[in-house]
């Protein structure tokens, strides 16, 4: 039976720190990152379910999203205005996550590959459940923005509002977003006496 070092590589992702180059009062490692979008996809997923009328799978969501950032066990966090700042630029990192997550594929068993291709490899991700993670990307990122913004960091001032119009934009075109938001934004930004 082939040695795998996909465990290994996973579980380094906490080591892999998110937002550089930026100033952060609190650093936000990948791990932490997966962790929430995990919880905010299967959330949407349930919300979906339960009040639109969906039929998703919320431990499938979790799932993908648990592995959404894979190609980041290899290259670690590439800066979104660094990312997006050519479309000729973000084709190449495109490019190089495309091969990132093969790597991490292929760094299976042969016979769990198949099982775990549309989990790694975001090109093969079913297009239904891509489109939710990716909503729950940009909630949390969007969270994580505001709270920065809580403990007074400037660097997330235009951060924030790149993200919570993509925020509104998600509560036009998919229902459970808005539903999601209004049920969970206001606690989300609260204090801790204000949870209690």
């Amino acid at each position: 039976m082939k040695k795998s070092s996909f465990l290994a590589w996973i579980l380094r992702m906490n080591l892999i720190k998110r937002w550089s180059p930026m100033h952060l009062v609190k650093e936000e490692d990948v791990a932490e990152h997966s962790h929430q979008v995990a919880v905010i996809a299967h959330l949407l997923a349930t919300v979906r379910n339960v009040y639109c009328g969906g039929d998703i799978n919320p431990e499938r969501a979790a799932t993908v999203a648990l592995y959404h950032e894979v190609s980041e066990t290899k290259l670690q966090d590439i800066n979104h205005a660094t990312k997006y700042s050519t479309p000729a630029l973000t084709a190449e990192f495109k490019k190089i996550e495309d091969m990132a997550e093969l790597e991490c594929l292929d760094s299976l068993p042969v016979k769990l590959q198949p099982l775990f291709k549309e989990l790694l490899v975001q090109k093969d991700v079913d297009a239904e459940y891509k489109k939710l993670v990716k909503a729950a990307d940009v909630i949390a990122a969007y969270f994580k923005a505001c709270d920065e913004l809580k403990f007074h960091n400037p660097e997330f001032i235009s951060v924030k509002k790149r993200l919570g119009d993509k925020v509104e934009a998600y509560k036009i075109e998919m229902e459970e977003v808005k539903i999601f938001m209004d049920m969970f934004e206001e606690g989300c930004l609260a204090n801790i006496d204000d949870l209690s």
